[in-house]
């Protein structure tokens, strides 16, 4: 679709989309009046319509979400006759819009779309409370973002299929045998002990724990784990700090015990971090142990890596809220939690495989495709 308007029931439908309570048409050869600016209906975000139903004379909001411009690209529009409005706001994804009519906000509060809408004449008053049941109501959310990281690794495509063949008990086409194990590893660095200048306060009828801001650092600890991805097994240790020789006591923590001693192969999954990257430490792991098999995740790409997952449990149960005396405290409750998680867990029930990476990928090839289209400098 190239632009929408709202539903009016005495214009021709061409292609509809529904977001929110109304309807979007497309008119692709139309402009609305001598000013107005067209909205792009695949990027339509939300849609309110304030008073009565659309088609009765009523003042609407058209809000477009550009999802390659800087925030919301506020524009403003005439007159929508044809739509059978009095009045519009009718706002294009374009950057030069964007550019050309948008506050230098990066993000919106809800004050200031109030103030933003008396102020360019969308409505003569509204209060901030009617602007944020508004948007809870419909899918834009001005005060949310994300963010992302594009694909650099040439090899993105082999280096995490192997992964995710890994983790569906898979490698080089052929399945694991019973005696083969996958291990997820990784360090967290520098996990600081915190000591609050006042005591915390337990959490009491009707009050959150209070946790004092002010803190003096009692030093840091690395804390280097393994995870075996089948058998939910947890085996951590704390360093000063991480490194080739403290990855390499893991992995002799890990690989002098059973079943992992005996194995035929035990898959060894790290990121491309400085304690193991490259072929020099899956030569040093080999020569360590002739049955340990290290596997690099993509280069920005530790999201493939499920020892991530615990780690950011460990965040969660025992570092948060970082209240402790010594790294001697840090070490004992790692420990602990530890024996703990072990004693429970179950393997993670892990959802994206081998056809959602190719999914992914061809829709960032189609991506690149579509930009570098319209990029191409138009014939004169």
């Amino acid at each position: 679709m190239r632009g929408a308007v709202v539903h009016d029931p005495e214009h021709p439908i061409r292609g509809r989309v529904r977001l929110g309570h109304h309807h979007l048409l497309d008119q692709p050869g139309e402009r609305f009046d001598p000013g107005g600016v067209l909205a792009p209906a695949d990027h339509l975000a939300a849609v309110h319509v304030p008073g009565r139903e659309v088609g009765q004379r009523t003042a609407a909001a058209v809000v477009v979400l550009d999802p390659h411009g800087p925030g919301l690209a506020w524009g403003q529009g005439g007159v929508a006759a044809a739509a059978g409005l009095d009045g519009g706001l009718l706002i294009r994804a374009d950057h030069e819009v964007a550019r050309a009519q948008a506050a230098r906000l990066s993000r919106w509060s809800c004050p200031e779309l109030a103030r933003h809408a008396v102020a360019t004449g969308i409505c003569e008053s509204i209060s901030q409370a009617t602007v944020r049941r508004w948007l809870s109501e419909d899918a834009l959310k001005p005060w949310q973002y994300q963010s992302w990281i594009f694909i650099s690794d040439p090899d993105f495509a082999t280096k995490a299929g192997r992964v995710l063949d890994l983790y569906a008990r898979v490698w080089e086409g052929k399945p694991l045998g019973a005696n083969d194990f996958v291990i997820s590893s990784d360090e967290k660095t520098s996990i600081q002990a915190r000591c609050r200048c006042h005591p915390t306060l337990p959490p009491g009828r009707s009050r959150a724990m209070r946790v004092n801001h002010t803190y003096k650092r009692r030093g840091a600890v690395a804390y280097l784990a393994a995870y075996d991805v089948h058998r939910a097994k947890v085996f951590g240790r704390c360093e000063d700090t991480t490194g080739i020789a403290a990855f390499s006591a893991l992995v002799e923590q890990v690989m002098t015990q059973e079943p992992y001693a005996s194995a035929e192969r035990v898959f060894w999954i790290v990121d491309n971090g400085s304690s193991h990257r490259g072929q020099a430490a899956i030569a040093r792991l080999a020569a360590q142990f002739p049955n340990a098999i290290m596997v690099h995740t993509p280069v920005h790409a530790s999201w493939l890596n499920q020892v991530e997952i615990f780690f950011s449990i460990v965040q969660r149960k025992v570092v948060s809220p970082n209240d402790f005396t010594d790294t001697n405290e840090v070490i004992t409750r790692l420990a602990d939690f530890e024996t703990h998680y072990n004693r429970a867990a179950r393997p993670f029930k892990w959802k994206f495989t081998a056809t959602d990476l190719a999914d992914l990928l061809t829709r960032l090839d189609n991506h690149k495709s579509e930009h570098a289209t319209a990029a191409e400098p138009r014939a004169a």
